[in-house]
């Protein structure tokens, strides 16, 4: 069974653990579910699929609503300030 796994802010290095995730073919073992970042989708988005430093990801990156769907795989986006606020446990998150 997967870990599932949330990412607490979508900065440079949010973005590096989730296109090594994919990269590495690691989607079996571990598994994306949310990401908390005060941006909106759209950017997030944008900036997973086009990094000035490492090139254009090679997965596919797409929006639905405020979910971002990575090769097929929906992660809901958050945008809560307040960490107390986060809903963990109803995604069934393991490790932040």
């Amino acid at each position: 069974m997967a870990a599932r796994i949330a990412i607490n802010g979508y900065g440079r290095i949010g973005r590096c653990i989730l296109r090594a995730l994919y990269e590495e073919g690691k989607r079996g073992a571990v598994q994306i579910v949310a990401i908390n970042d005060l941006g909106d989708t759209h950017t997030n988005a944008h900036l997973t699929r086009y990094d000035t430093a490492h090139g254009r990801f090679g997965a596919e990156v797409a929006m639905d609503g405020d979910d971002m769907l990575v090769d097929g795989d929906r992660i809901r986006v958050l945008a809560e300030r307040d960490p107390a606020q986060l809903p963990w446990a109803e995604l069934g998150v393991d490790v932040v």
